[in-house]
């Protein structure tokens, strides 16, 4: 058997385990993933916010605004896939993370303007470099080139859109399409002169209202996701400077 031949690249291994949390809820890949990608890559820093529920809700909240209490239904739907997005979310901040920890060109750029603005010393003591910096504007203009670089190289490969739509496709879909089955009924108070009625009653989504739905909450997931990978970026770029200078 040649062993070289069957050794698995390490590029392999870590899509193995991404995949494995993103389509199988695998929560061991992710505590694996995190482990080599602070030990061997060295990665810190990580805190995602997980911003995306808030953002899809509003939008379906809008797609559904001919229904009776649209906001409690939205309400209803995200809490059915609230933990599918939390994971993609989470595996977007990382990849976005690597993306810039190892982007060199970025890194010289930015420490070239840590040395304009900072004094070794400082560089020395700080923290945080440009991480929250929204001030400046040649700072800005930076920041604005490294996000448009990442839109030009998605542009050509589609990898992290096509993520995106199979990772709901396999994952969301079918949860929207049978929607009904997860949500609670909502109670319905029936009154007459003679009786009082509380009956439960299913909210009954027509196809095309779900359509809207699946497709609003894809398109979402896009630019959410993206944002939140350039994101992560410019914080794994700030830190590796950072990290030139050691404390």
């Amino acid at each position: 058997m040649d062993l070289q031949a069957s050794a698995i690249e390490p590029w392999e291994l870590y899509e193995g385990l991404k995949n494995k949390f993103l389509f199988k809820n695998d929560i061991n890949s992710i505590h694996i993933l995190l482990s080599l990608y602070d030990l061997e890559k060295n990665i810190s820093n990580i805190y995602p916010q997980y911003i995306c529920m808030k953002n899809i809700e509003n939008k379906i909240k809008n797609v559904l605004k001919h229904r009776k209490n649209p906001l409690t239904i939205a309400k209803s739907i995200t809490k059915v896939i609230h933990e599918d997005i939390d994971r993609i979310e989470l595996c977007f901040y990382m990849e976005g993370y690597k993306y810039g920890f190892y982007n060199n060109k970025w890194i010289n750029v930015l420490e070239e303007m840590g040395l304009k603005y900072f004094d070794l010393e400082t560089l020395y003591d700080k923290t945080y470099l440009f991480h929250f910096n929204y001030a400046n504007q040649e700072i800005n203009n930076v920041r604005h080139k490294i996000r448009e670089e990442i839109d030009i190289n998605e542009s050509e490969s589609s990898e992290y859109t096509s993520l995106i739509r199979v990772f709901a496709e396999k994952i969301i879909h079918s949860k929207i399409k049978n929607i009904d089955d997860y949500i609670d009924r909502q109670l319905k108070l029936d009154f007459n002169p003679n009786e009082f009625n509380i009956r439960e009653e299913n909210i009954n989504f027509t196809k095309e209202e779900l359509d809207r739905v699946y497709d609003i909450l894809v398109k979402e997931l896009i630019k959410n996701l993206m944002n939140i990978f350039k994101g992560s970026c410019w914080y794994a770029l700030n830190d590796r400077v950072l990290k030139r200078y050691p404390c």
